[in-house]
C-alpha cells in the first residue's frame, strides 16, 4: 500500500511541477482571441518576473488595414501612466533634499493659486500628488494646444473645487502638471528633461519620448484607433503638451519592462538605488480613499481596500498588494501593473482607446502566477462595456425624444458669429460659414446644426468626441451675449471693436504700429 501511495505521489509531482512552471499557457492565444471581441488592432505586453523579462511579444497590426506588425519595439501613448513617472521624479528630489513632501506647494511654485485661499495656503507637495486638492478634470483645457505650461497653471485659480479640500478623491490632471513644473523649477530645466536626466537615462528607457511631436518621423509607431459610428477607425494623436506630467510619455514594452523591473526593485537598478527607500515607499504608500464606485467598481475586482498613492492605484486581490495606473487618451489604452510581493509586473500598451482590455489581461497573468483557475476576464469586461454603451445610447434616445420640433433661431445664423471669453479657457469663437455656424477652442472644431430654440447640436469633426449642445442665451436687447457648452464650459460674448476709422479718410501710409 505504502508503495502505491509513493508511486502516485511521483506521477503527480511532474504535473504539479508542470503546472507551476507554465502560467502563461495558452496566453497568446487568449490575447488574440480577446483582441478580435474588442476589435483592438493592435497590442504589445511585457511581463516580469523575479527581475527577468519572461514575455515580451507584440500582437496584430500598428495601424488597421496596413500591414505593419507590432512588436516589442513598437510606440505606444501610455497617457496616465505617467503620472506615476512624474511622482518618482518628485521622489528623487526629497531624496535628495531638494523637496519637502508636506512643504506647501507654493515655496516651489509662489504664482501657484487655488480658487480657494485657504486651499492654496495649505496645498503641499503630497497634495499635488494625491487627488486631494478639491479639483476634478478641467476637460476643456486638455485641448489649449494654444497655451504654455505655465500659462495653463496660471488659469487654476479659475477652476472652482468639485470637493472641499482634501475631502475627497478627485481626480486632476492639473495638479499632476503642477507637480510637473515643480520639478522643472527646482532644477531649473524642463520636465520633459526631468525626466530624461532621472528616469529614462538611468533605465535605459532609450526609446522614451515625452511629446507626440517626437513621434512623426519614427518608423515604428503605432496609430491611435476609437470606436466611431460603430465602426474602429484611425484618429489623430492627440497633443498634451500643455499638460505634459500628466500624460504625454510614449514608450514601448521593453522600456516600459524597465521601469516594472526598477519599481518592484524597489527604485534600484542593475542592484544600485537611485532613490532611497523611504522616498521610493512613499510612492507605495496609500495617501487618499478611493470611492468603489462607477468604472471602478467594474475593473478593481476581489478588493478590501481602493486607495491611491503617488501616481500609483493601490488595492489587493486574491491576498497580494496591487501597485497599478492605467492611461487613456485618444486612441490608445495602457496599463502597468505589479504585485511586488511576487515580484510579478505586466506592461500592456494598446492602440484602441478607452479598452479594458488591459484590465482583462492583468487579472489572467495574475491567476496564472497566483495558481488561480483560469477565468475569462475578457467576456466578463467586455459585457460590462457593452451594458455601459447601453446606458448611453439610452441616454441619447432620451435627449432625442426632449427635441422641440418647429422652433427655430431667435436671430440670423450671423449673429451668433464671435469671440466669446472665460475666465477659465480663455476665447472661442463661433463663425459663420457655407454650411452652417463652426464653434472653435484651440485645436478643438465643431459644427453646429440647430437643435431647438436658441439650442445647437455640436458635432465634433475629431470625431473621437461625439457629440454635445452648445446653447445661446440673449440679453435683455435681444443680442447674444454668451453661450454654454453643456457640460464642458459657460462663454461671455466679448464686445466688438468699435470700427474708429473715421469715414471717407484717407489712411497715412505712416500710420501702423511700430515693431
Amino acid at each position: 500500500m505504502r508503495f502505491g501511495v509513493v508511486l502516485l505521489l511521483v506521477l503527480l509531482r511532474p504535473c504539479a511541477a508542470s503546472a507551476q512552471a507554465k502560467p502563461l499557457q495558452g496566453f497568446d492565444a487568449y490575447v488574440t482571441r480577446s483582441m478580435a471581441a474588442w476589435q483592438v488592432p493592435g497590442l504589445a505586453v511585457a511581463i516580469v518576473r523575479n527581475d527577468s523579462v519572461v514575455l515580451a511579444k507584440g500582437y496584430g497590426v500598428r495601424t488597421l488595414g496596413k500591414p505593419d506588425p507590432v512588436d516589442t519595439h513598437t510606440l505606444f501613448a501610455i497617457g496616465s501612466a505617467s503620472k506615476a513617472f512624474t511622482a518618482m521624479t518628485v521622489a528623487m528630489l526629497v531624496d535628495q533634499g531638494k523637496v519637502k513632501w508636506d512643504d506647501r506647494a507654493t515655496t516651489y511654485l509662489p504664482e501657484l493659486q487655488l480658487y480657494d485661499a485657504y486651499a492654496t495656503h495649505e496645498l503641499t507637495v503630497r497634495d499635488l500628488l494625491t487627488h486631494r486638492s478639491g479639483l476634478t478634470a478641467a476637460d476643456l483645457m486638455l485641448f489649449a494646444e494654444h497655451m504654455t505650461r505655465d500659462s495653463v497653471l496660471h488659469q487654476v485659480r479659475y477652476v472652482k473645487p468639485t470637493y472641499s479640500f482634501r475631502s475627497h478623491f478627485g481626480y486632476s490632471n492639473l495638479m499632476y502638471l503642477a507637480a510637473g513644473q515643480l520639478s522643472a523649477r527646482v532644477t531649473s530645466t524642463s520636465w520633459d528633461s526631468v525626466m530624461s536626466r532621472m528616469i529614462f537615462t538611468p533605465l535605459g528607457m532609450t526609446s522614451s519620448n515625452t511629446s507626440v511631436t517626437m513621434l512623426e518621423h519614427l518608423p515604428n509607431v503605432a496609430t491611435p484607433h476609437a470606436e466611431i459610428d460603430d465602426t474602429v477607425r484611425t484618429i489623430p494623436y492627440f497633443n498634451l503638451d500643455a499638460i505634459a506630467p500628466a500624460g504625454s510619455i510614449n514608450s514601448n514594452v521593453l522600456d516600459m519592462a524597465q521601469w516594472v523591473r526598477f519599481q518592484l526593485a524597489g527604485g534600484k537598478v542593475a542592484g544600485k538605488s537611485l532613490i532611497d527607500t523611504a522616498a521610493f515607499d512613499e510612492t507605495h504608500t496609500p495617501q487618499t480613499i478611493v470611492p468603489l464606485e462607477g468604472f471602478w467598481k467594474t475593473v478593481i475586482q476581489g478588493t478590501h481596500l481602493f486607495n491611491y498613492g503617488m501616481g500609483w492605484m493601490l488595492h489587493d486581490y486574491k491576498g497580494r498588494l496591487v501597485v497599478q495606473h492605467g492611461g487613456n487618451i485618444d486612441g490608445m489604452s495602457a496599463l502597468v501593473a505589479m504585485m511586488p510581493e511576487e515580484k510579478t509586473g505586466i506592461v500592456i500598451l494598446s492602440n484602441l482607446d478607452q479598452n479594458d482590455l488591459t484590465y482583462a489581461l492583468m487579472y489572467r497573468v495574475f491567476d496564472g502566477y497566483l495558481k488561480q483557475p483560469p477565468k475569462d476576464w475578457s467576456a466578463i469586461f467586455l459585457a460590462a462595456s457593452r451594458n455601459s454603451e447601453a446606458e448611453a445610447k439610452a441616454e441619447r434616445q432620451k435627449q432625442e425624444r426632449q427635441r422641440v420640433p418647429g422652433t427655430s433661431p431667435s436671430l440670423p445664423l450671423e449673429r451668433y458669429a464671435g469671440t466669446y471669453t472665460d475666465t477659465l479657457n480663455g476665447d472661442a469663437v463661433v463663425r459663420r460659414e457655407a454650411r452652417g455656424l463652426v464653434f472653435q477652442y484651440g485645436s478643438l472644431v465643431g459644427d453646429l446644426a440647430h437643435w431647438h430654440y436658441d439650442t445647437f447640436r455640436l458635432i465634433w469633426r475629431q470625431r473621437r468626441l461625439g457629440k454635445g449642445f452648445v446653447t445661446f442665451s440673449l440679453d435683455a436687447g435681444g443680442k447674444i451675449d454668451a453661450l454654454n457648452v453643456v457640460d464642458l464650459a459657460e462663454f461671455r460674448r466679448k464686445p466688438e471693436v468699435a470700427d474708429t476709422t473715421p469715414g471717407d479718410q484717407p489712411v497715412s501710409k505712416h500710420t501702423g504700429s511700430r515693431q
